[in-house]
């Protein structure tokens, strides 16, 4: 039987070793940490505070895979409606912005439908870059004071420098009437794409691949220093040394690349170009479970340090004590545009002021617990070099037999559910290679 390693032990290392699993393929599933999950860590602190590291919910269409979360939890989820909004200089938005103008300054309102009409006018441009496609979906004044402000903060770079690859259905293109009657109406239709979600009752989200874990031969504390592909054997920072017949990983290619012996040098420097954001989370605990009726917000205004925020305690009521509620606020990094230099604890207080100022924390309120962590890798950024060097460094990895999968193997936006599915699909590539 062929030995096949699995670096990373999150959605898509599980997602492997179960597609594995299934066909009576073992498998050795290594992580460099004390506590598996990947980036679906879930940490739960001493008074009845539970945080992840980083928000993340399951919205999965794909019957299968919410059958197999569902039986991991023995059921025990909820399915929570989802209301996201927005701040801008004192004022709440309905997300998304362009489709609830109503009650913003009149001034600004008219102005963005101006430019809207004009721009819909108009035919369709050759657009190379981020902010062409969002002046062009959405006339200047709305792309200026709102999508174009938010990309340096979430994306650490101004939209110029990004690509379109990565829209999706995450930017909503509106009809002239949706913008009329949301700014009109204080009432509008719910357009976002996540409508629903699931989250564990208990646990936090790593509930929901728990079960994988315990299910397979999982090694923890195996940080790869080194990787012969020729002879096929990994070598850990401990010293230990295994040998391999197949590899998957869902490590960083950033970090992946520099750890193969040989590496070209274009490769290699292909790697260094690959652009993600890192993220300090500062966890908020207070005693007030109505902070927000949204589940997340989005911040745009640039004198505030933080980006987005969730509440977890609106997914499950028990990553909370009684009668308490939470907030995970975001802060963005990234090493190539926006290094972090910091102690990650010196951005509680200004989040916590932030928070202050917005009005979600209230005088009123007590602050009983906070936390900050780094994620080191969070969200890629899609900028100009992603796909020129992802080719190269994909051609490579291909060449020398090594299959990648999850959000930073791909490199690419997927979503929890999507990495799954990812881990999956590069089990059935070594399956392939078996025959």
């Amino acid at each position: 039987m062929s030995e096949v390693a699995i670096i990373g032990s999150g959605m898509a290392g599980c997602g492997a070793s179960h597609r594995l699993r299934e066909e009576g393929i073992d498998s050795v599933m290594y992580d460099m940490g004390d506590q598996p999950g990947g980036h679906t860590k879930t940490f739960e602190f001493e008074g009845g505070w539970t945080f992840d590291d980083g928000p993340h919910v399951s919205y999965t269409e794909d019957q299968r895979l919410q059958d197999l979360f569902s039986a991991n939890v023995g059921g025990d989820f909820n399915t929570v409606g989802n209301y996201v909004n927005n701040y801008w200089q004192g004022y709440w938005i309905k997300h998304p912005a362009q489709i609830n103008l109503h009650g913003l300054p009149t001034d600004l309102a008219v102005k963005c439908i101006e430019d809207f009409v004009q721009a819909s006018s108009r035919p369709d441009p050759v657009v190379t870059n981020y902010e062409e496609w969002l002046r062009a979906a959405f006339g200047d004044t709305f792309a200026e004071t709102f999508p174009m402000t938010y990309a340096p903060k979430v994306h650490t770079t101004e939209a110029r420098n990004l690509t379109t690859d990565w829209l999706g259905p995450r930017l909503y293109r509106p009809t002239l009437e949706e913008v009329l009657t949301g700014a009109l109406s204080p009432s509008t239709g719910d357009v976002h794409y996540i409508g629903n979600f699931r989250y564990p009752n208990h646990g936090g989200f790593l509930s929901f691949i728990r079960p994988f874990h315990e299910q397979a031969n999982l090694q923890m504390g195996h940080k790869v220093e080194r990787i012969d592909a020729g002879e096929r054997i990994i070598t850990f920072e401990s010293g230990k040394q295994v040998r391999y017949d197949h590899l998957i990983s869902s490590m960083p290619l950033p970090e992946l690349i520099p750890r193969i012996e040989g590496v070209p040098e274009d490769v290699a420097a292909a790697a260094e170009r690959l652009a993600a954001s890192t993220i300090v989370t500062v966890n908020v605990g207070v005693n007030n479970p109505d902070i927000s009726e949204a589940t997340w917000t989005y911040f745009y205004d640039e004198d505030f340090s933080i980006t987005r925020i969730s509440h977890p305690h609106r997914m499950s009521p028990n990553t909370v004590p009684p009668g308490c509620g939470s907030i995970q606020a975001e802060v963005y990094f990234s090493k190539k545009y926006k290094p972090l230099t910091v102690p990650p604890e010196s951005l509680i207080a200004p989040a916590v002021n932030d928070l202050r100022r917005c009005g979600l924390i209230t005088e009123s309120d007590e602050v009983l617990f906070t936390s900050a962590r780094v994620i080191d890798y969070a969200y890629i950024i899609w900028d100009h070099d992603r796909r020129p060097s992802l080719d190269l460094v994909h051609g490579f990895l291909d060449e020398i037999g090594i299959r990648y999968c999850g959000r930073y193997g791909n490199w690419d936006y997927s979503w929890t559910d999507d990495a799954f599915r990812s881990g999956e699909s590069a089990a059935e590539r070594v399956m392939e290679d078996m025959t």
